[in-house]
């Protein structure tokens, strides 16, 4: 082991600054440098950068989940997005009920069922975990 120590620590020294992603600056330059090589790598598994681009996507992934914490949000609010996505109003959910209960879950007066997470998924191609 000791052999390989000083070959690792002039390769560490230069690979070192491409996974240092302790600040926000540090963050925006990963990201830059993962698109860059999404644009080389793709998803090409045999790629000799494949490695890198994977351990650089799990930093940046661990970087978002502790500065960026996704927020909790409801079937309630996945709907109200999705249907500002696509332009809908309420009574053109009929899939799920009338104007009057899409306004009710959309008010969190009442709670998606089974069936109708599963109409929303199929019609917004989506998971239902999504609504859940």
């Amino acid at each position: 082991m000791t052999t390989l120590t000083p070959e690792i620590e002039t390769h560490w020294l230069a690979v070192q600054p491409f996974l240092d992603i302790h600040s926000e600056a540090g963050y925006d330059q990963a990201v830059e440098r993962l698109n860059e090589l999404l644009d080389k790598v793709g998803a090409n598994e045999s790629h000799p950068l494949y490695e890198l681009l994977d351990t650089l996507g799990i930093l940046i992934q661990a970087y978002e989940d502790t500065h960026f914490p996704m927020p909790m949000v409801t079937g309630a609010d996945a709907l109200q997005y999705l249907m500002e996505e696509h332009n809908l109003k309420q009574a053109e959910l009929s899939e799920i009920g009338s104007q009057g209960v899409v306004s009710e879950i959309l008010a969190g007066k009442r709670e998606l069922n089974v069936r109708q997470i599963r109409a929303l998924a199929e019609r917004f191609h989506v998971s239902p975990a999504v609504f859940i």
